[in-house]
Order: C-alpha cells, then sequence, then structure tokens
C-alpha cells in the first residue's frame, strides 16, 4: 500500500475524531443551556403567612425572574456601601479641609495681632525718627508722617506697603547720622577728653583753681589738676597732637611736656618720672608718651596736667568730663 493512501486514512481517522470532539461539546453545552433555561422556566410559589388569622398571600415567580430580583437588590446593596463609603470619605475629608480652615484663620488673627504690634512700634519709632532729626537738624523740610490706620486685610497690607516706605527714607537719614557721628569721634579725638591715666583713675589731691601753694602757704591759681598714684604708672596722651615742647624744671614742673592739639589747645604733663617721646613727635589719643613720677617741685608720686586754650588756662575735668560721668 502506497504512503499516500495510509496518508489519507490516517487524515479521515484525524478529521471523524474532531468531528466527534466538537460533537460532543456541543451536546455538553446543548445539555447545560438547556437545563439552564429549564431551571428558569421553573415557576416557584412565594408564601406569606401573617401573625393574624388574615388569609395567606402567595404570588408565583419564574426562577429567571426570582434570579434577577437577587441581582437587583445585590446591586443596590452594593451601590448604597460604595456610596455610603464615598460619602464617609468626602465627610471627613471635609471635617479635615475644616480644621484646617480654622487652623489657618486663627494663624491669621496672630498674624493681624502681630502686625498690629509691629504698626504701633512703627509709629513710635516714626516719631522717635522725627524728633531725633528735628533735634539734629536733618529733617526735610517736605517730610511727611505716615497716616497709620488700623482696619481690614487691605487697610494691613497697605500699612505695611507705608512702613516699607519709612524705612526706606530712613536709611538716608541713618546715612547722614552716621557721617555726623564719625565728624563727632574724630573732633572727640582731636580735643583733650580722656583720662591722663592708662588704665587707672588714681586721686585728685588739688583741682583747678585758687588754693594754698604746699611749699610757700601762700594763695595761688593752680592751673590744673594733681593726679596721686604710684610711681611709673603709664601716662596717655589725652588728644591727638605734637610735642612742641620737652624739658626739665628742678624747681617747679620736673620731667614736662607740652602738646599742641587743634583748635588751639594746649596740655601739659607734669613730675613725670619718664618721658618716651620727643620734641616734633606726632602722638594719638591714648598713646602712652611717658610714666609717672615725683621729679622737680613734688610732695609726692603725682601728675599735674593742665589744658590751656591759647594762653588761656582752663580747668582740665571740663573736657574730661566728655568721657565719664564720674567725678574724678
Amino acid at each position: 500500500m502506497s504512503p499516500v493512501h495510509h496518508y489519507k486514512r490516517a487524515e479521515k481517522r484525524f478529521v471523524a475524531r474532531l468531528l466527534r470532539f466538537f460533537s460532543a461539546i456541543g451536546d455538553f453545552l446543548a445539555r447545560f443551556f438547556g437545563a439552564i433555561a429549564g431551571f428558569f422556566r421553573q415557576q416557584v410559589t412565594v408564601m406569606l403567612v401573617p401573625h393574624s388569622e388574615r388569609n395567606i398571600f402567595n404570588f408565583r415567580i419564574s426562577a429567571f425572574s426570582m434570579v434577577v430580583v437577587i441581582f437587583l437588590l445585590v446591586c443596590m446593596v452594593l451601590t448604597f456601601i460604595l456610596y455610603s463609603t464615598r460619602f464617609t470619605g468626602v465627610s471627613d475629608l471635609l471635617t479635615d479641609k475644616t480644621q484646617v480652615l480654622e487652623q489657618r484663620d486663627a494663624d491669621l488673627e496672630v498674624i493681624r495681632d502681630q502686625i498690629s504690634d509691629l504698626l504701633n512700634t512703627s509709629r513710635v519709632f516714626e516719631e522717635s525718627l522725627h524728633s531725633t532729626l528735628d533735634s539734629l537738624g536733618l529733617e526735610k523740610s517736605n517730610a511727611e508722617k505716615k497716616d497709620w490706620t488700623s482696619g481690614a486685610v487691605g487697610d494691613d497690607v497697605a500699612e505695611l506697603a507705608a512702613m516699607k516706605g519709612l524705612l526706606q527714607d530712613s536709611l538716608e537719614y541713618f546715612d547722614q547720622i552716621a557721617k555726623m557721628l564719625q565728624a563727632q569721634q574724630s573732633l572727640i579725638v582731636e580735643l583733650p577728653t580722656i583720662w591722663p591715666l592708662r588704665d587707672v583713675r588714681g586721686y585728685v589731691t588739688s583741682y583747678f583753681g585758687p588754693t594754698t601753694h604746699p611749699f610757700t602757704k601762700h594763695w595761688y591759681l593752680h592751673k590744673g589738676i594733681d593726679i596721686a598714684y604710684s610711681r611709673g604708672t603709664k601716662v596717655v596722651s589725652t588728644a591727638d597732637g605734637k610735642v612742641i615742647e620737652k624739658a626739665f624744671d628742678a624747681n617747679g614742673y620736673g620731667n614736662y611736656i607740652v602738646i599742641k592739639h587743634k583748635y588751639g589747645f594746649y596740655t601739659r604733663y607734669a613730675h613725670m618720672d619718664k618721658v618716651y617721646v620727643k620734641e616734633g613727635q606726632n602722638v594719638q589719643q591714648g598713646e602712652v608718651i611717658g610714666t609717672l613720677g615725683n621729679t622737680g617741685l613734688s610732695t609726692g608720686p603725682h601728675l599735674h596736667y593742665e589744658v590751656r586754650i591759647g594762653s588761656q588756662v582752663v580747668d582740665p575735668q571740663r573736657y574730661l568730663d566728655f568721657n565719664s560721668s564720674k567725678d574724678f
């Protein structure tokens, strides 16, 4: 038998088996759906029996209708549960948002209170600034004070903008005040305004003015102040200047120097033990120029300190008080 013949027989057997398989599946599906259709065609009697003696209520319904009703009831229950869950979630979200809004309202109230305090401080600052500028002669003729008013949020924003403008305008005034203070500081270092002893105060044993001479016992004009302290205490220049005289007077000032300052001021430092500067040397305020001693006509270790304006002697403490409120 030829191979072609064998192939055709095998092909026929395969096709026959395949047809039988699909036929079995078709029979199964027909019986299955037939059973389902038969179930749905069945009639079910529903009886409602009341506890009283009233008539029994009954009705007939197909299995298909009953399944549909049950399906609809299940869908309704699931829909109710779904929407209840979503409503609960939305309700919780609204509650959280409400709490957040209430907290923000409280924060806004706190911020408004702080803004109110800041504006009150700004009013005091503006008044103090104008008063200071008036006293310094720096107030501009066209300067206008800001109209601070308290009101709604928009008013607060306007007030903050006005306060910003005030602070920006104040920068110019502060710059002028800084320049004035720098000029004043420069003036102070050029005037004899610091104590002539380094790091100590000493004791003023004789003040400026008429007094009895310690040796002759006669009345005379004491032209400076005497500051007693231990020998070797450092003596400093009380202002920027130039040493114009350095000498020794055995019957008077002993070792002494005279420093010339600006604006016609002269200072004398007498009875010194050592002198560290020389004539023609420039010195700065606070620079050590020598040490306290007991040279010349002296009753003990002390510094005789004089201040002159031109040829006129003046009380040194009038200028030393610039740097201290104490009475030395």
